[in-house]
Order: C-alpha cells, then structure tokens, then sequence
C-alpha cells in the first residue's frame, strides 16, 4: 500500500521565556499547596479579649489592670508611661491620670502596655475633648483640663446620674465664693485608699490634693471620668447648694446652708451609729470635723 510521505513532526520547544514561566508557576503552586494548611490551621484572625476600665478608676488600678491581662510583672504599665508618646494636654505635665478613658479595649497577644495606655489617652481625647467641653469649660473660665479635674471629682462623689449634676453645681458654687471644696474624695487620693470615714487629723494633711486647706481645684485629676460626669462639669444643674451628704445608700441630701446641713450630718451619724460604725469625720460631713464652709462628700 502506497502511503503518502508526511514530513516528520516537530517538537514544540520552550522559548527560554515559556520555561521560567513554567518554573515560576510551579513554585507558586507549591507554595500555595504548603501555606493552606497554614491558613487553614494556625492563620485565622486572633479573636481579642476584652479589658474593660470602670468609671472612676484611678491610674493605679490601670497600669494593674494591664499587668494582670497582659500577664506582666507588677509595675509594667506604669514603667511604659514615660515612653508611651501620649497624646496628654500640656497641663498634664505626663501625667495620664484622667485621661485613661473608661472603656472596653480589645487585647491580643501582640497588645503591648504603651500601646493600650496610648489606645485609652487617644479615646479620651476623642470623647473629651469636644467643642461641647471647650465651650462649656470657657463659659465657667476653666481649661478643659480642669473641667477633666472636676469631673473626676464628680465621679468620685456622685451616687446616680441625677446627683452629678447637683454635685457639680456644689463645686461650682464653691468655686465663685471662693470657699475650699472639702471633698473627702481628695483626701482619699492623696492618701491612696478609699473611705467614707476621715479623721479631723487627716483634713490637715500637707498635699497639694488637700482640698480642705487649699482653695481650689487639686492640681490632677483623682480618677478616670465618664461622660457623664463630663457632661456634669460643664453643664451642673441650677441650684445654690453649697454642702451634700449621702445619709444612706440612694439619698443624698444637698443643702444650700450650713445649718440644714449639720441637721443632715447628725441623721447620718445616727444611722452609722445604729450600724455600729465609728462616727470620724467620713465623708467630709461630721459636726466633730466641720466648720463653716464644710461640703460634704457621698457616703459608700
């Protein structure tokens, strides 16, 4: 059988180009092939957890908060502050106390203490620092920082939302006459503790956060404020108490003078006398301890 002549086919050769092509492409396939169970296995998202910081906390209690949930030695926190490049007001003079916002902040394991102190100063300058409390702190001839000073004042004292603003308006009141604040709240900071029963003796301490013996605000903030004891400050609601008193939980008495107050002061000791509590001055609001131009602070 006559078979027609076919020339011999030709092998399809790679340009130089078409291999490292080739090459390229087989390389990338197995790397792909070696990273998916990476992905699949060890490359989810970190889910975070959750630090939250209470209204009212001191800067203490934080840089604590921070060592514990970051599980580093005691001292960490307050160590990263002076490298942390925090975004504080001039007046802070690097001081972060009320400016460590009360939030809840999301924490992984690359969270570092500069990083969330740097995290809670910057959420404190975005709630804060508003036209809102630079109006408001302008309109009673306050900084902004000082309106974040008394606020801290009014997170320490107030019991309830609606007693915020009558405490605010105490401060105020006291403020324009010119009258010594006598808030135990300030004392307590100085002394680095928490009570409502302070000795005549401790009114007399040497402190710049004696409020009993220096006029105005103190020179910090004594804890972190919330909203809305911010709101408090610059908007205090109308009235011209100059003394309060919390006789039990839930009622706080505020008074306009100081004989309506002392009658206050006396239920309040009788009611801690029943309770077999020491009578002391607390709360800045005992006869033993009070004088004319007393206020008082929130019992509990």
């Amino acid at each position: 059988m006559r078979h027609e002549y076919q020339p011999p086919r030709r092998r399809s050769r790679l340009t130089r180009r078409g291999r490292l092509a080739l090459f390229l492409g087989m390389l990338l396939a197995i790397g792909a092939a070696a990273l998916f169970p990476l992905l699949r296995n060890g490359g989810a998202p970190e889910k975070p957890r959750q630090l939250t910081i209470p209204e009212g906390w001191r800067a203490p209690q934080v840089y604590a908060a921070i060592d514990r949930e970051l599980k580093l030695p005691a001292g960490s926190a307050k160590a990263a502050v002076p490298t942390a490049g925090l975004a504080l007001p001039a007046e802070a003079k690097g001081n972060p106390e009320g400016f460590l916002f009360p939030a809840t902040y999301p924490v992984t394991s690359k969270s570092t203490p500069a990083a969330l102190l740097a995290y809670m100063v910057d959420t404190a300058n975005r709630k804060l620092a508003t036209k809102a409390v630079a109006d408001g702190s302008k309109a009673h001839g306050m900084t902004p920082y000082q309106t974040a000073t008394l606020a801290s004042i009014i997170e320490a004292e107030a019991e309830s939302r609606s007693d915020r603003g009558k405490v605010a308006r105490v401060v105020h009141n006291r403020l324009a006459r010119s009258m010594p604040l006598q808030m135990d709240s300030t004392i307590n900071y100085a002394l680095g503790r928490n009570t409502v029963d302070t000795k005549l003796s401790e009114t007399r301490i040497d402190s710049p956060f004696n409020t009993y013996e220096r006029q105005g605000l103190p020179p910090t903030p004594i804890d972190s404020p919330g909203l809305e004891a911010m709101a408090a400050a610059v908007a205090p609601t109308p009235g011209d108490w100059l003394f309060f008193v919390t006789v039990k939980p839930g009622d706080t008495r505020f008074s306009a003078t100081y004989e309506e107050h002392k009658k206050h002061v006396a239920e309040f000791n009788r009611i801690r006398a029943g309770a077999g509590a020491g009578s002391g001055t607390g709360s800045g609001t005992r006869e033993a301890a009070a004088g004319p131009a007393r206020a008082g602070s929130r019992a509990g």
